[in-house]
């Protein structure tokens, strides 16, 4: 699967009961998004992805269930399976607007020296992580991003 045209938006984590729903970790704005996008992965074909239910008000975690898969067995097979939607189908940004997946590449900045390259984002839980492609990791909160020049200044 090539992925410079898709964004990775979440990720099967579990499965859920006996039916062959499964539990998928989001990355999206909110969880819900999952209800009205085109959930693609190479391990199921185009469409067969179904919104359930979020587990909980306060969860970045929903219920899902892929065409073909009947019973806990065989969510188990689609355990840690990457979810991703087309790049294309992501609405339209606004001036100074921007996709994290946009800023991998960019060089970093802290008190004007360059401190490496954004390899990738983490979230654990306490906001948004860059990764730099020599492995460290730093806050991205408060970060500047400089779209014209690919640059992002972190504090």
């Amino acid at each position: 699967m090539k992925y410079e045209n898709k964004i990775l938006i979440g990720k099967i984590v579990s499965p859920q009961g006996i039916r062959g729903e499964m539990r998928v970790q989001t990355y999206t704005a909110s969880p819900m998004d999952f209800q009205k996008i085109n959930v693609v992965s190479e391990r199921f074909s185009d469409g067969a992805f179904h919104f359930v239910r979020r587990l909980n008000p306060t969860s970045s975690v929903i219920v899902a269930r892929v065409d073909g898969i009947a019973d806990r067995n065989a969510a188990e097979t689609l355990r840690g399976v990457d979810l991703f939607i087309m790049r294309d189908a992501l609405p339209e940004l606004h001036d100074d607007e921007y996709y994290q997946a946009d800023l991998i590449g960019f060089d970093v900045l802290r008190g004007g020296e360059k401190i490496g390259r954004i390899a990738c984002f983490q979230n654990f839980g306490a906001g948004d992580i860059i990764e730099l492609e020599n492995g460290d990791m730093l806050s991205f909160h408060g970060a500047v991003v400089d779209l014209e020049n690919k640059i992002v200044t972190v504090k």
